[in-house]
């Protein structure tokens, strides 16, 4: 970094330690694209359709994507597809893990309805479903029904808290095993979990997710697939709040002296890329333990069946207190990730079966809501 855009941000950094900070990070806020979040539990939504749709938009997925679309029909139905140009071709190339937020989605969205007081009779792929790539027909219809049996999930009473954090955690707290045993119990949908906090296991998968990673990075179409989904700033993320969000006066200034955007990620020879570059890296090893999930085959449905559980994992996690970060690099299916992939696979599930997603556990710190559309951006008019 050169020593007067160095002197640049030393001074802003002393403007905001002198008590200037607070309004300054106020305004860099992207208030516009954290409005979802609000707007859940807010009461806007009267329509028990879309107040589960409030919250369903909520749901992790890839590269924060947010790959659904959805036609309300008739009084009682919600049929949800896939919006084909949020996929990831490069990183995910057969859609398994856009399947997987799909997943995510309709548990969630599941969830919500309990607790309107409906059920919901899911028909997964009703024309049929591609191994080899999702396409414009629909992934589900959904049809609410008001039951009085309903019960609530006790899951979704944290919904609001859940985060995906990508941040380092404190490995000086390890994850207790009551913990862990409590997110191991929390699939319903048919996913074998497992799980590690021994210190040389999870030292191993350190190891392997590392590698993983940078495989993606070294990688130049696979890195290239995420550097373009960067939005950096505030007026970015209003505009397009999905992808992967820098945000906040750090990144608003870096941006602002020239020494973060776009194509500096890019060169290998940047100083953005190479800090960038140990920050992942060396979050990734800060793991606490590791969970990962396991399904018989590995067929559309049982991809969204997944989504479904890894959803509960991670509210499960989230009512532990502990933080969660999906680690799906070493499991994407390019011929450069094929040797790690394969050791993952062997490691994971050596009995058979194929290994859906794998996630680091431990104790980082508080971090804001992702970015999102608001409802009535993914709505399709018929």
């Amino acid at each position: 970094m050169h020593r007067r855009n160095f002197m640049k941000i030393l001074g802003g950094g002393v403007i905001l330690a002198a008590g200037g900070g607070a309004g300054f990070a106020m305004t860099r806020t992207p208030a516009e694209a954290l409005a979802p979040w609000d707007a859940a539990g807010a009461g806007i939504y009267t329509e028990p359709r879309m107040q589960a749709l409030a919250y369903a938009i909520l749901a992790p997925n890839p590269h924060n994507r947010q790959p659904w679309q959805v036609e309300l029909k008739g009084e009682d139905t919600v049929i949800l597809s896939v919006d084909l140009d949020r996929l990831l071709p490069h990183t995910d190339p057969f859609n398994r893990q856009i399947t997987i937020g799909l997943g995510c989605f309709l548990e969630l969205m599941t969830m919500a309805a309990a607790e309107t007081g409906h059920r919901i009779d899911l028909e997964l792929f009703p024309q049929g479903a591609d191994p080899d790539r999702l396409t414009s027909a629909p992934v589900a219809v959904a049809r609410f029904i008001a039951d009085p049996a309903i019960r609530p999930d006790p899951l979704f009473a944290h919904v609001m808290a859940r985060r995906s954090n990508k941040e380092a955690f404190d490995m000086t707290r390890a994850v207790p095993d009551s913990a862990l045993q409590a997110v191991l119990g929390s699939a319903r949908h048919g996913g074998a979990l497992g799980g590690t906090n021994d210190p040389d296991e999870v030292a191993g998968l350190r190891d392997l997710t590392a590698e993983a990673m940078q495989i993606e990075i070294d990688t130049p179409r696979t890195y290239k697939e995420s550097v373009d989904l960067f939005r950096i700033g505030k007026a970015e993320i209003n505009a397009n709040p999905d992808g992967i969000d820098f945000s906040g006066p750090l990144y608003e200034t870096l941006a602002l002296v020239g020494q973060f955007d776009r194509e500096l990620a890019l060169d290998r020879s940047s100083s953005a890329f190479r800090q960038g570059e140990a920050a992942i890296i060396g979050n990734i090893r800060a793991a606490m333990a590791h969970v990962w999930m396991v399904t018989p085959g590995n067929t559309r449905s049982e991809q969204i069946a997944a989504g479904r559980d890894w959803l509960r994992v991670n509210l499960a996690a989230t009512a532990r207190g502990l933080d969660f970060h999906p680690l799906s690099q070493a499991l994407q299916e390019y011929p450069e990730m094929d040797p790690v992939n394969h050791k993952v696979q062997s490691l994971l599930a050596s009995s058979g079966g194929t290994v859906q997603m794998l996630a680091r556990l431990g104790y980082g710190p508080q971090i804001s809501v992702s970015p999102r559309w608001p409802v009535e951006a993914k709505l399709i008019r018929v």
